[in-house]
């Protein structure tokens, strides 16, 4: 048999209401802090003149005096190294996680056998177990920041990432380090010299117990369309007409692994492979006799974004100490409204069936 009691599904009304009040507050006169707050802190509001101060009550005062001991330290939480039960999502391996962009100075050695020190921005990355929420990223700028005081080489870089790898419990681990390298080049004829920048990144990788040294440069150049200077030859030979042909600034981004006990690739070396393959490099210095020395020079190296890309190669695959190599070649029309690309590849470490969508928006001279 079923009892239906209407009245316990009922409102309580006033009267009901302000006796269970009454009750309470008198439990509550007599109940120590930590009873009301197991029950509910919001009772303290309800025990008149509770409601005066919040409950619990904080401070809004920055302690300047207070002092962090190790007891202090441990009770810290630390929800990235909590356990798996804590990991949002899909329980899947991270190939990559870690920082980037965080900038310091570096101090470089050149081929000259002198030292410069420029600004770079690093970025650190390690892979993550399944069953590992996250990393502390912290203890990336903490590893490097303990080699950062030392001339960089790739043996740095490797002590860098032993650190972090070892500290992080990670098997795979990756670190970039991007900069603006300086290096002083003569004009064409009149005799002035000036600083040209390269963008360089050094990049360490680890991957299943292989280590893999790359470096990066960006190459700006001029190209001149053969096409267009051929046209332009024809309307003056055969109507006596003045004709221009377009060329236009361009990019190359040159990546090569570096061969181990090879000997070491400057980045003076990278940078020369580069002018030896394509010497239209875009001019620092330039007074009127260096702007018809380089017009000269680029109707002496028409080149298409197809001849970009095998000259550079040719110039990479004589230097014993380049392994696989990629090479990104935009060139950026003066003719058109869009751009001219590249890609070509030595090697399985940059083989790739897809780009990223935005690689090619990126090669571009920042002035």
């Amino acid at each position: 048999m079923t009892i239906h009691a209407p009245t316990l599904q009922r409102k309580p009304d006033q009267d009901e209401a302000a006796e269970a009040l009454a009750v309470l507050r008198s439990w509550a006169r007599g109940a120590s802090d930590a009873e009301i707050s197991q029950l509910d802190p919001a009772i303290a509001k309800l025990i008149p003149g509770g409601g005066a101060v919040s409950y619990p009550s904080l401070s809004r005062q920055y302690p300047d005096d207070f002092a962090v001991d190790a007891n202090y330290k441990a009770s810290l939480p630390d929800l990235q190294n909590g356990p798996s039960s804590l990991i949002r999502g899909a329980k899947q391996e991270i190939q990559h996680v870690g920082i980037s962009n965080f900038r310091l100075p570096i101090r470089f050695h050149t081929r000259d056998n002198g030292d410069v020190t420029l600004e770079t921005s690093v970025t650190g990355s390690v892979s993550l177990e399944a069953d590992k929420k996250g990393i502390n990223m912290s203890r990336i700028m903490r590893s490097f920041y303990a080699h950062a005081e030392k001339t960089f080489s790739f043996e740095v870089i490797e002590a860098a990432l032993d650190d972090y790898k070892s500290d992080l419990e990670s098997f795979d681990a990756r670190i970039m380090m991007r900069f603006s390298f300086p290096m002083k080049v003569d004009s064409l004829r009149s005799g002035l010299a000036g600083y040209q920048y390269y963008d360089i990144a050094l990049e360490l990788v680890e991957r299943a117990g292989t280590r893999r040294k790359i470096m990066h440069l960006d190459y700006v150049y001029s190209s001149t369309c053969p096409c267009s200077l051929e046209l332009s030859e024809h309307a003056r030979s055969m109507r006596g007409q003045l004709a221009t042909p377009h060329s236009q600034r361009s990019v190359a981004r040159i990546s090569v692994e570096l061969e181990r006990d090879a000997g070491c690739l400057w980045f003076e070396d990278l940078v020369e492979a580069c002018r030896r393959a394509v010497p239209t490099e875009t001019q620092v210095m330039v007074k009127r006799e260096d702007e018809q020395a380089f017009a000269e020079l680029n109707a002496a190296n028409p080149i298409f974004v197809e001849d970009a890309a095998r000259l550079f190669c040719e110039s990479l695959e004589a230097d014993a100490r380049i392994g696989d190599f990629r090479i990104i070649a935009s060139h950026q029309e003066s003719l058109h409204s869009h751009d001219a690309v590249s890609v070509l590849t030595r090697g399985t470490t940059f083989d790739s069936e897809s780009l990223d969508p935005q690689l090619f928006a990126t090669l571009h001279h920042r002035g």
